[in-house]
């Protein structure tokens, strides 16, 4: 077989270096023809596909939050019908969603945001779309786990949520790489909220 039939299709690694530099580098520090040579295509190949840099990162957005989701959606469906562990799989999905480019930058949705700040951006909506997606789930996931106040424990696990993100390119700085209890915490978290 070829290079040509077992190398992906151009868009998919366009996206892939795209989303590879941004995350090391920052969206801003990573120009077009670093994606271009990564990608291995042509100009004419990433306008054939993204009408610029900032549709391209608005498709490495998108395509994230769609794994994303639905890494959660799987650890929702192994969590079955018990209420806490519906809410908790959330750190399940955590653990399950590759890593690799988070070691540089931390969540590429909080490095994205930094960056952009203009929601008229194309990527606005991903970044957006992200956000509604933990609190509209984390919120609906509370109320069912009984909690007296399931707006304060919705916030409680997203923050836990965004604060394993921070510990990992913490321990990425030094060098370490223990496992955070998030899910023991998330756990004790439900029981004091509903007790």
């Amino acid at each position: 077989m070829g290079e040509s039939s077992t190398r992906a299709p151009a868009r998919e690694r366009l996206l892939d270096a795209a989303e590879e530099l941004c995350s090391q580098r920052g969206i801003t520090a990573t120009g077009v023809d670093a994606v271009l040579r990564r990608a291995q295509v042509a100009p004419a190949t990433l306008y054939a596909h993204f009408a610029g840099k900032d549709h391209l990162v608005a498709g490495y957005l998108q395509r994230r939050h769609e794994r994303w989701r639905a890494t959660w959606d799987d650890a929702l469906q192994r969590a079955g019908d018990d209420p806490d562990e519906r809410a908790l799989s959330l750190f399940d999905a955590l653990e399950e969603f590759p890593r690799a480019q988070e070691r540089a930058r931390g969540c590429a949705f909080l490095a994205a945001a930094v960056e952009i700040t203009d929601p008229g951006h194309p990527a606005h909506q991903w970044l957006a779309a992200d956000t509604r997606l933990l609190d509209d789930r984390l919120h609906a996931l509370a109320t069912a786990t009984g909690a007296a106040d399931p707006a304060a424990l919705a916030t409680e696990l997203f923050l836990l949520y965004d604060g394993v993100l921070a510990a990992r390119t913490r321990r990425t700085l030094t060098g370490t790489d223990r496992p955070t209890p998030t899910r023991t915490l998330a756990a004790a978290a439900i029981a004091r909220h509903r007790g």
